[in-house]
C-alpha cells in the first residue's frame, strides 16, 4: 500500500488532473518535423530534419514498422521517441509508413511487402542519402519483413539489421497456442472464409488482439493512473499508447491469410525459410550483421520466439542476441528504452560487427578457451 501523498505529491496530481480534464492531456504527441521523399502503393518515405551536427560516419537508418501497427511507435512522444533520440545523437533517420489499408488491397500478399515496398524503401534512403549502405531497425514483423526482403534481396544496400521483438518461432508465442488446434481444424478454411469476407483482420480486430496480449495492464489502467496521478511522464506515456492503439491499421486479407498458414499454423519461420508463390525464401542467405532484442515481458512475442533467429542465420557476418525490459511496445519505446534498448541498438550500429570480433580466439590462446570464456 502506498504511502499518504505528500503536499507536493498532492499538488502536482492536482496540475496534472487539470491539464488531462481541461487541456486535453499532459503529454506532447507532436511528430518531429519530416518531410516526404518517396511515395508508392502502401510506401510513404520521410526523412527527418536534422536537430544536431550530422555524423556522416554512419549510415543513415531506415525505421520499419509492423503491418497493420501505426508507424507512430517510432515517434511515440516527445522525450520518448526514437527518432527524436537518433537525430539527438546525429544520426540521418528516414521512416518507411504503409498507410491506411483499404478493402481493395484485400488481394495483396506477403511478397508485396518484402519484393517491392521495403525493398523500394530501402533502395530511396540510399539514394536520398547518397550513401552506399544502410542500417535497418525493425520491429515486430517489420523486422521479419525485412529480414525476408534482404534474404530475397542480397543485393539491397544494407549494412546492418536491428531487430525488435520480432518472433521467429510461434509456437512460443501465448497469443497464438490456444488458437493452434481451431486453425488446423479443417485446414483452417472456416477462419479463412470469415478474413475473405472482411477483406482482411479489421483494424478494431487487431486492436483487441493487443490489448488481449497485456489484458491484466488493460484491465488495471483507469486504477494505475489514480495511483500514478502525481507523476507526470507516467500519464504521458499512457496518453501516447492510448493514441498509438486508437490508429491501429487492418491486415490486407490475403497478407493475413498467409501469416496464417505460413506463420501461425505450419510455422514456417522456424525453419528459417518461407515459401510464397512457388519459391522459396532462405533466412540461411542473409550475411549482414544482425541483432535481435527481445522484450523480458513481452506476452506478444516472448524471448524464446525471438532469440530463435540465433538458430537460422548461419551466413550473417554476426548474429547478437540479446533482451531489455518491456513488453511488445515497451521494449521498443517504453519509459526506460534510452538507457536499454535504444542503447543496445545504437551500440550496434556502431560497430556491427563487434559481436563477430568478440567470437575470435585471442592470439597465444586456443579457439577452445576463448569459446568457454566467451560463455
Amino acid at each position: 500500500m502506498r504511502l499518504p501523498p505528500t503536499p507536493t505529491e498532492l499538488s502536482a496530481a492536482a496540475a496534472n488532473a487539470f491539464d488531462r480534464v481541461t487541456r486535453g492531456g499532459v503529454a506532447d504527441l507532436r511528430l518531429m518535423p519530416r518531410a516526404v521523399v518517396d511515395e508508392g502503393p502502401q510506401r510513404t518515405v520521410y526523412r527527418y530534419h536534422p536537430t544536431a551536427k550530422v555524423r556522416d560516419d554512419l549510415p543513415p537508418v531506415l525505421l520499419i514498422p509492423p503491418l497493420a501497427a501505426p508507424a507512430l511507435c517510432f515517434d511515440l512522444r516527445r522525450g520518448c521517441s526514437i527518432i527524436e533520440h537518433e537525430l539527438s545523437i546525429g544520426r540521418r533517420v528516414y521512416m518507411l509508413d504503409y498507410g491506411s489499408i483499404a478493402f481493395s488491397d484485400r488481394d495483396l500478399g506477403l511478397e508485396h511487402w518484402f519484393e517491392e515496398v521495403i525493398p523500394e524503401a530501402i533502395k530511396t534512403v540510399a539514394h536520398d542519402s547518397l550513401a552506399p549502405e544502410i542500417d535497418a531497425w525493425g520491429w515486430c514483423l517489420g523486422g521479419i519483413m525485412t529480414m525476408l526482403a534482404v534474404a530475397d534481396r542480397p543485393e539491397l544496400p544494407v549494412r546492418s539489421i536491428a531487430l525488435v521483438a520480432s518472433p521467429f518461432d510461434f509456437t512460443q508465442v501465448p497469443l497464438i497456442a490456444p488458437l493452434r488446434p481451431l486453425a488446423n481444424a479443417g485446414g483452417g478454411a472456416g477462419a479463412m472464409a470469415i478474413f475473405k469476407i472482411l477483406g482482411g483482420a479489421p483494424a478494431p480486430l487487431v486492436k483487441r488482439a493487443y490489448q488481449l496480449a497485456g489484458f491484466d495492464k488493460y484491465v488495471t489502467k483507469p486504477v494505475a493512473i489514480i495511483q500514478n496521478l502525481d507523476d507526470r511522464e507516467f500519464l504521458a506515456q499512457i496518453e501516447a499508447v492510448d493514441r498509438f492503439m486508437d490508429s491501429m491499421l487492418a491486415y490486407p486479407g490475403r497478407t493475413f491469410g498467409q501469416l496464417y498458414h505460413r506463420f501461425f499454423r505450419t510455422n514456417d519461420l522456424a525453419s528459417g525459410f518461407l515459401d510464397v508463390n512457388g519459391r522459396r525464401i532462405n533466412l540461411s542467405d542473409v550475411r549482414q550483421p544482425v541483432l535481435s532484442i527481445a522484450g523480458s515481458g513481452d506476452g506478444i512475442a516472448p524471448a524464446g520466439s525471438v532469440h530463435h533467429i540465433g538458430d537460422l542465420l548461419p551466413s550473417a557476418a554476426s548474429v547478437t542476441i540479446d533482451t531489455a525490459p518491456g513488453g511488445h511496445l515497451g521494449v521498443l519505446t517504453g519509459r526506460s528504452a534510452r538507457t536499454t534498448t535504444w542503447a543496445k541498438v545504437d551500440k550496434f550500429f556502431e560497430d556491427p560487427l563487434a559481436g563477430a570480433k568478440a567470437k575470435q580466439a585471442p592470439k597465444g590462446r586456443s579457439k577452445k578457451k576463448a569459446a568457454r570464456k566467451a560463455a
